[in-house]
């Protein structure tokens, strides 16, 4: 399928639902997205972004699964991200996430009958806790650095206290309040306290979910692809999923440590390059060495049904 045929736009649907969202208090390039096939049909996915990011960060990927894979693709924007003036991300809440995507999975519906999720990071969790527990997503999983625990060091000890700390209200209260939109045209340039404290109750209810013996998410396909060089979710949680899910059922893609890939570079296809930069100058986040490599990975993935 040609890119010629693509349809590539913003998601009005989607801004009428979370009026929090509207081309004047968003950033340039952060919108909700949808890509449409021009005939029917069976197969849809939702592709999430991560934490303080936006659906930029999962075009590449979007692209691939529409342009070759023959998909539908909803990527919504979770709630108080990709702003002009996000207010320290003031308010945001795991529920509303849910909410956002779960408003996808269900647009993604009314377009095929089988719906699958994915998403990059904090998007990576969604999609899994969502995958295990909404019955409209009825195809697979797709993870990419996906944030089931934070880095807590080379054996992790540290990452399940940070987890702990975040989960108590008094942290919320300690951000140091320095702006979040800097030079970077679609991230902001810090995780504030409050927003990472809300990823850290979603892990806590994707643990408990995994530990259901007969929960759905077992029986999901599940690919999970991720870098060594890591330093932002938890590598170990990554490898635990193997053990969980049912025999057969998980792929892992894992971008060997001597690339150097950082934690979102696992997505990009393309670096990134800072607001009013010059030719020559160094990218704010290298590309993935390997992502034609882990594309034609999730090819064999998606086709082996």
């Amino acid at each position: 399928m040609s890119a010629e045929k693509e349809q590539c736009c913003s998601w009005s649907e989607y801004e009428k639902e979370f009026p929090f969202f509207s081309d004047q208090t968003l950033r340039p390039g952060c919108h909700p997205r949808k890509l449409l096939q021009t005939k029917q049909t069976g197969k849809a996915i939702v592709l999430v972004h991560g934490l303080t990011d936006s659906p930029f960060y999962m075009l590449a990927i979007a692209k691939y699964f529409h342009n070759f894979l023959g998909y539908n693709v909803f990527m919504p924007l979770l709630q108080r991200h990709g702003m002009k003036h996000p207010e320290g991300m003031a308010g945001v809440t795991l529920e509303q996430w849910n909410k956002n995507v779960a408003f996808a999975i269900r647009a993604a519906a009314e377009t095929a009958d089988r719906v699958s999720v994915g998403g990059l990071s904090t998007g990576g969790a969604l999609s899994l806790y969502l995958g295990g527990t909404d019955s409209t997503v009825t195809g697979d999983v797709y993870l990419f650095s996906a944030a089931l625990g934070l880095y807590g060091g080379p054996f992790g000890f540290m990452g399940d206290l940070v987890e702990i700390l975040l989960r108590r209200t008094v942290v919320r209260y300690l951000d140091n309040g320095k702006h979040l939109v800097g030079n970077h045209p679609y991230r902001y340039d810090r995780v504030p306290l409050n927003s990472a404290a809300e990823l850290s109750r979603l892990i806590l209810k994707i643990d408990g979910m995994l530990k259901n013996p007969s929960g759905a998410i077992r029986k999901k396909r599940i690919f999970a692809a991720w870098s060594e060089c890591d330093r932002v979710v938890s590598v170990r949680k990554l490898n635990q999923l193997k053990n969980i899910i049912n025999k057969n059922q998980f792929f892992s893609f894992v971008v060997p440590q001597k690339k150097q890939v950082d934690h979102a570079c696992v997505v990009l296809d393309q670096p990134i390059y800072a607001t009013g930069s010059h030719p020559g100058d160094a990218p704010l986040e290298k590309a993935n060495p390997s992502f034609a490599e882990m594309m034609t990975a999730l090819s064999k993935f998606e086709s082996a049904i």
